[in-house]
């Protein structure tokens, strides 16, 4: 099995850029407008290898929004974020979220404000049009205590008005020990909704993650509705080697009830973006699944 996403961000490097100047009121929001993405770390050997050609091989699938799994020195996949914004306008494409963990580094405990990183981070995720500035990951560190995870949920909030000032949303992806976790009797998941300004912190779901973690996606979108703005749309079947029981696969290939969450997501759980995310491929080509991973999106409706 190829590397897990969780091991990817877990073992990952965050690399710290310096100061940035933020920018306001790029964007009006219209969160009548749902759209299907993919997640480019679907595709992170080809994104890595060829970038361009593989978004225009994504954009003849028909994609015609990414969410990107690559921000390292200010770069987008090695391009600036101006650069990166004009390969996907003369695509017909958008980036309207990505992911790049908000970690220790990004906030300065003594002085109360985030680093240069951070700034920086926010800055080139508006440049680069995005809507959604979502963070996949919690370090261990930063949930050891209960009172140690509630004051780093007030660093949630602060980076959603950072984020707010240039028109998008702070965010957060869930994997799986959010809700194997438990702190002072909860969940890590439900500590961390309960404590995060839903006007400031959206979530984005990822339905397939959280079976590792024990849980159904469909009972979390029940317990918390309208709070998932975003949903990684996932399917998982039972993983033949790794060390996660799960892995994900083509969507409807699995045990997850894909259209039964998405459906309830866009109905009550207040979600607009749909976000196609396969990391595991049983032998198969990653782009000709997330071909299909579409063709069964545009089957079900979306």
């Amino acid at each position: 099995m190829q590397q897990s996403r969780r091991n990817f961000l877990k073992n990952g490097s965050v690399l710290l850029a310096g100061a940035g100047v933020m920018r306001s009121g790029l964007f009006e929001f219209n969160k009548d407008v749902k759209l299907t993405g993919v997640q480019l770390y679907s595709v992170r050997n080809e994104m890595m290898k060829d970038p361009l050609g593989t978004l225009k091989q994504l954009a003849a699938m028909g994609y015609k929004h990414v969410e990107h799994a690559n921000y390292i020195n200010r770069k987008f996949y090695g391009y600036t974020a101006k650069e990166f914004k004009k390969i996907l306008d003369d695509l017909g494409m958008t980036m309207p979220s990505g992911h790049t963990v908000m970690g220790k580094g990004h906030w300065d405990a003594g002085k109360k404000e985030f680093t240069d990183a951070w700034k920086y981070t926010v800055e080139d995720a508006a440049i680069a049009g995005q809507k959604f500035v979502i963070s996949p990951w919690l370090d261990e560190s930063l949930r050891k205590t209960y009172d140690g995870i509630l004051s780093y949920m007030e660093v949630f909030n602060k980076s959603g008005e950072l984020c707010k000032a240039s028109g998008m949303k702070f965010g957060y992806h869930n994997h799986d020990f959010e809700f194997s976790q438990q702190l002072n009797g909860q969940s890590v998941y439900d500590i961390i909704l309960k404590n995060t300004d839903p006007a400031l912190v959206m979530q984005q779901l990822d339905i397939g993650n959280l079976y590792n973690g024990g849980a159904k996606a469909i009972d979390v979108v029940k317990k918390w509705p309208g709070r998932f703005e975003s949903m990684h749309v996932k399917d998982e079947i039972l993983a033949k080697e790794g060390h996660e029981k799960y892995e994900s696969t083509i969507l409807g290939k699995g045990i997850v009830s894909v259209k039964e969450v998405i459906d309830l997501g866009k109905k009550s759980g207040g979600t607009i973006h749909f976000i196609i995310e396969q990391e595991s491929y049983q032998g198969r080509s990653p782009l000709d699944d997330v071909k299909e991973d579409l063709a069964i999106m545009k089957k079900w409706g979306y």
